[in-house]
């Protein structure tokens, strides 16, 4: 993911949680907030230490972060997101993820109408 796709200070992180709003399933959790200053979405990552040890944390990051890239050309503009995994998330391949967070997004109305 490239730098203007990514929330990494505290305080954007801090208003996106304050301010936005929170869709769930059993592995994930999205907050989302509007942005119109911004012309691309940005996420934020966020895995805890109860999950699992490094590799496995560093595992469901990448497979989050390959999900938004596949996706970006559907996900409207605009919007700052922090996901946060939970614990059955660890346990899931690729295609489970990505089907995970596709049931979010079609949820939370994130998809650009065609």
């Amino acid at each position: 993911m490239k730098r203007k796709y990514r929330i990494k200070k505290n305080e954007d992180f801090q208003t996106v949680f304050k301010n936005g709003k929170s869709i769930a399933n059993r592995q994930f959790v999205i907050y989302m907030l509007q942005n119109p200053e911004e012309r691309e979405f940005r996420i934020g990552l966020s895995v805890s230490k109860k999950i699992g040890n490094a590799v496995t944390r560093n595992r469901i990051k990448r497979l989050i972060r390959q999900v938004f890239l596949e996706e970006k050309h559907r996900i409207k503009s605009g919007k700052e997101f922090i996901i946060i995994a939970r614990k059955p998330a660890a346990d899931m391949g690729y295609s489970e993820v990505k089907n995970s967070l596709d049931h979010l997004f079609r949820k939370a109305k994130i998809y650009q109408s065609k």
